[in-house]
């Protein structure tokens, strides 16, 4: 047994060497060697192999087969480090570096760093979840007016059917069609350029009498009266009719002078964008009139006057006057063009080409016929467009369900 004197020195002054490394005094060096190098042996063995594999790197392409290998191995890894972090936190490491870090610099809403599996980060999460699908917002050619329609929804049950999403979506889409670099130009122009981007509707509608004193011919001042002061259809369309006479004098003198420099090019744009919209919404009104074929000449018109403006989806409004007089071979005529995979989708035409499949093979179908022999061609071309649509937009189907039960 150690010398209880001799280790109180050795804690204190360090003087009983052999005992702080573990050897018994009483061995001779040899026996003290041996014991040294017994402890290093593992280490020894490391040292070997490490200078064996050095010696062999070339005979076994070492490098070739770890570069190969890498890929793999790190693979391997992330895999064990998921596993185990998802275990102990409940939560995807990866999601939770995405959400927190790439999608701040991506464009996103940025989150207060917090535990992973907390309630408060839960809460973040689900909360993200929650905007990013309410603000999935997609441009709608068919959207209502908005003092006729979506006003009246509001006075019979009390809810505002619009979103401020929805609001600053379509000021944006209004400052593109209606506005222009040469508005200073125009003092009515000026001041509708500050109408649409007025949040209060009421100041909207007054900045439009105001651009009306101004210029009794500005196209753009009749349009928000049109869209947001009218309470009926018939006085949308009234407005809407003195809004194309002011807008077709207007785009003839843009004509005029559209070579005389960019400025004047990027007025006649403008001037453009305004007739064609004013067309396209008389179009809608005469629809919602009844007068159904009128607005498919008028649409019609429209889309071959004016090719290059897609951007306003005159198609899906003319889609929609074709299906309510139930042109089905028109419709499948205007799909043929549009239904493009170069050309953005929407849920109108997605819809309309799974709906227009599904027709062709309902009045045939029976679900015993086709367990037996299977689907046709005819049928799997239904079932597969009816997959995209929904893909597409999950929400359609919720909402004609609802308005069914309404």
């Amino acid at each position: 047994m150690a010398d209880p004197g001799c280790l109180a020195e050795a804690e204190a002054a360090g003087t009983c060497p052999a005992l702080v490394l573990g050897l018994n005094p009483t061995l001779g060096w040899r026996e003290r060697l041996r014991a040294r190098l017994a402890g290093t042996g593992a280490s020894l063995w490391f040292v070997a192999g490490l200078g064996l594999l050095y010696a062999l790197r070339i005979p076994l392409r070492l490098c070739e087969n770890l570069a190969a290998g890498t890929s793999s191995l790190i693979s391997g890894l992330i895999f064990i480090f998921e596993w185990w972090y998802f275990h102990k936190h409940g939560t995807s490491f990866i999601e939770q570096v995405s959400v927190s870090h790439l999608r701040p610099l991506m464009g996103g809403t940025e989150h207060s760093i917090s535990e992973p599996g907390s309630p408060s980060r839960n809460r973040e999460n689900e909360t993200s979840r929650q905007n990013l699908s309410e603000c999935k917002v997609w441009r709608n050619p068919l959207n209502l007016f908005r003092g006729a329609e979506y006003r009246r929804y509001t006075w019979v049950t009390g809810k505002e059917p619009l979103t401020y999403y929805d609001m600053n979506l379509s000021a944006q889409d209004h400052q593109t069609f209606f506005t222009c670099d040469t508005d200073f130009l125009r003092p009515s122009d000026t001041v509708m350029q500050k109408a649409w981007r007025e949040r209060n509707p009421p100041a909207r509608i007054k900045a439009a009498y105001q651009a009306l004193e101004l210029n009794n011919n500005c196209a753009t001042a009749y349009v928000l009266l049109a869209e947001e002061e009218a309470t009926t259809i018939v006085d949308a369309e009234r407005l809407f009719k003195q809004a194309l006479k002011a807008g077709e004098t207007i785009y003839r003198q843009s004509q005029q002078c559209q070579h005389q420099s960019p400025q004047h090019e990027a007025q006649l744009r403008r001037d453009t964008n305004v007739l064609v919209y004013i067309k396209r919404r008389l179009a809608m009104c005469a629809r919602k009139l009844g007068r159904i074929r009128e607005a498919v000449k008028v649409m019609r018109d429209l889309m071959k006057e004016f090719p290059p403006l897609t951007v306003l989806n005159i198609h899906e409004n003319l889609l929609e006057s074709l299906l309510e007089l139930q042109a089905y071979a028109d419709v499948q005529a205007v799909l043929a063009k549009y239904d493009d995979i170069s050309l953005p989708k929407s849920a109108a035409i997605c819809y309309t080409a799974a709906l227009l499949k599904t027709r062709t093979v309902s009045d045939k179908f029976s679900p015993e016929t086709a367990s037996k022999r299977g689907l046709s061609t005819a049928e799997i071309n239904a079932v597969e467009a009816i997959h995209r649509a929904v893909e597409f937009n999950p929400h359609v189907p919720k909402m004609e369900s609802h308005c069914l039960l309404d």
